[in-house]
């Protein structure tokens, strides 16, 4: 189990929104941080606060969609700090999307921005802490990665493949140490999904979401979905017949 005191902390999208405030949450006690986006300036406000509260942090900017630059990350790290003892893989994104209105590329994009950022880390980070003898790796799945939403369609199906890939590299990799908890989040308010016209029923600011992703870092469940008004709606909408759930799917879609 993760204490998150004295440990290496990998944490990725670490810009804004839930990486930033998480990187923020679990900075001091020991904790030495390497925080990576793309964007310079924002993350350079980040590192300068996980500083002020007493971590070591090296910030690295990098684009998730290079393998190469995301291997290079794992690797200065290792070069930095000696190991990984827990990553935080806060990557993707989920724009609203008609699938009456997409086209093959809005398709393949989106599973790019969800699935291969995934792998493109996930792959050099297992290789890693094979190495060091374990670790943690967390991964920001989705509540819509747990069924087909519509106007979320291509969101929900490469969460979904996220999800399909981390649950087998958790029952593969256990004997050698190796963790990996994926975190289920309903809608959060961030910046970057304020005005994307998407209904947001049980919103939860970027702070609570942080405060649910630290504490299963701590506790480090398979699975944590939160905030519970929408996991429970979900896994509700999983066990009723689909004709009753499409239905319910409509409304809340509009």
């Amino acid at each position: 189990m993760a204490r998150l005191r004295h440990e290496t902390i990998l944490i990725v999208g670490a810009s804004s929104g839930i990486g930033a405030q998480v990187a923020r949450d679990v900075a001091g006690h020991g904790n030495r941080l390497v925080i990576v986006a793309r964007r310079a300036g924002e993350l350079a406000a980040v590192a300068a606060d996980v500083r002020a509260a007493g971590s070591p942090c090296l910030d690295i900017v990098a684009d998730a969609l290079d393998p190469a630059a995301a291997a290079a990350v794992v690797a200065r790290a290792v070069a930095e700090f000696g190991a990984v003892d827990v990553a935080l893989l806060n990557v993707g994104q989920g724009p609203d999307m008609s699938m009456a209105e997409v086209d093959v590329a809005d398709v393949a994009r989106v599973m790019s921005v969800n699935y291969d950022v995934t792998v493109n880390y996930l792959v050099p980070l297992i290789a890693q802490l094979r190495r060091q003898g374990g670790g943690l790796i967390a991964q920001t799945n989705s509540l819509a990665g747990l069924m087909g939403i519509p106007r979320q369609g291509p969101y929900s199906a490469a969460k979904a493949a996220v999800r399909t890939l981390i649950d087998a590299a958790r029952v593969e990799l256990s004997p050698e140490g190796i963790r990996f908890t994926s975190l289920y989040p309903g809608f959060v308010a961030t910046a970057r999904v304020s005005t994307d016209g998407l209904p947001k029923p049980f919103q939860i600011s970027e702070k609570q979401a942080a405060r649910h992703v630290v504490r299963a870092l701590r506790r480090e469940p398979a699975d944590a979905a939160f905030p519970w008004p929408t996991a429970t709606l979900v896994r509700l909408l999983r066990v009723l017949p689909a004709r009753v759930s499409d239905v319910l799917l409509r409304k809340l879609a509009r």
